[in-house]
């Protein structure tokens, strides 16, 4: 039987952490792997999460699993984080998840449920494993325009035209701030236009949250996916905290799915419970109970927003800085954007070729498509991007 298995595809982000691994050069740069750095390239645990984590330690008394969807007090949280009070809690079923990518899993596995001949519509470019994850799932895909590789913002008109293409029941993938790849994102009347459509036709809307907080603040980044949900008449909604509470390895993220009316969330609730057991059973607790402790703590979570803001503030800052020193080495501002975008990530529009001679050349590795971890940079690696990129003539 197991030799019947054909080998996969390797991940092109994996395979370039590897290859930035075994680079012997000592000055190289990792803009490639997803993950916030501070600039001594540490992953830090946030202050808040150590002291909750010791709190659970002194306190807990039990390991044993948690219910299907998991703590109740969890959901209610990320449920205030996310959508504070502009949908009712009766509409709102939802789940604890293994991560933000168990939330997108679960999410799809219920459009195919619920309808399966739905389509869903996704950005181009959007994260990798959306696609993965939709093809492994068996259900179609169409790709809407988003990214406008002359000008690095988002071709707003032709998403539109595109998503106007869809038929009644298909889902729209949106995301909810600090867009992955390519750091470019809508403005509110753009977001009212687009619910707009989704109501005229029909559509179910699906925001993946994965960045809040990183982009102009936690309320600020909540506000798309706040006037979407409290708009249309069913959403769903998959959150991660692997990024704003740094738990990347505790897996930790929701899945919420809004009804229509209050009636009907019990129903979707024992869904997304089945799901849950079908896929891992009892979902993570660990991370879970960190992130309750430290939003149920006025003290806890004032000093994790105080933490977050400098995460956010700082890679504003790297953007900046960025921006400044190709406008200074090229004379152009054509790279203006990049103080523009927002989240971890920018999408500067070049070839893989390209892409591939700043790693031969420079040790600067990112993703083929350009792009970039604007957390892997610091005040000092930032010169060398900027000239390494004049120098190219990207």
């Amino acid at each position: 039987m197991l030799s019947n298995l054909k080998a996969q595809p390797a991940d092109k982000i994996l395979a370039l952490m590897a290859k930035f691994k075994e680079d012997p050069r000592p000055i190289k740069v990792d803009l490639g792997v997803g993950v916030y750095k501070n600039a001594e390239g540490v992953t830090p645990v946030m202050r808040a999460v150590k002291e909750a984590e010791r709190r659970l330690v002194e306190e807990q008394t039990s390991k044993s699993y948690v219910a299907l969807a998991g703590d109740p007090a969890f959901s209610d949280a990320m449920i205030d984080l996310i959508l504070g009070d502009t949908v009712a809690r009766d509409r709102i079923a939802a789940v604890a998840t293994p991560g933000g990518t168990g939330a997108v899993r679960q999410a799809f596995e219920l459009v195919k449920m619920a309808n399966p001949d739905a389509r869903v519509y996704v950005s181009n470019p959007t994260w990798p494993n959306h696609l993965s994850i939709l093809k492994y799932v068996g259900i179609e895909t169409v790709a809407y325009r988003y990214f406008d590789t002359e000008t690095r913002a988002v071709d707003f008109e032709g998403m539109l035209a595109d998503l106007g293409e869809a038929r009644e029941g298909d889902v729209v993938l949106l995301h909810g701030c600090c867009h992955n790849p390519t750091g470019a994102n809508l403005n509110l009347t753009q977001w009212q236009a687009v619910v707009d459509l989704i109501n005229e036709k029909g559509l179910i809307a699906m925001i993946d949250i994965a960045y809040q907080g990183f982009g102009d603040g936690l309320e600020e980044d909540a506000a798309a996916t706040r006037l979407v949900a409290s708009s249309v008449k069913e959403c769903l909604i998959a959150g991660s905290c692997s990024k704003n509470f740094g738990v990347y390895r505790e897996r930790t993220g929701i899945l919420m799915a809004i009804s229509t009316e209050a009636e009907g969330t019990a129903v979707v609730q024992q869904n997304l419970n089945f799901l849950n057991r079908q896929n891992y059973s009892f979902p993570p607790d660990h991370g879970a109970r960190v992130v309750t402790t430290i939003l149920t703590d006025p003290e806890l979570r004032a000093d994790w927003a105080a933490e977050l803001e400098e995460i956010r503030l700082g890679m504003l800052a790297l953007r900046q800085q960025l921006a400044d020193e190709l406008q200074k080495l090229s004379g152009s501002d054509r790279f203006g954007f990049i103080a523009e975008h927002r989240g971890m990530f920018s999408q500067i529009g070049t070839t893989p070729d390209k892409v591939e001679q700043l790693r031969v050349d420079n040790g600067i590795y990112m993703v083929g498509d350009s792009r970039m971890n604007i957390a892997g940079l610091n005040k000092d690696t930032v010169p060398l991007l900027a000239k390494a990129i004049v120098d190219a003539g990207i």
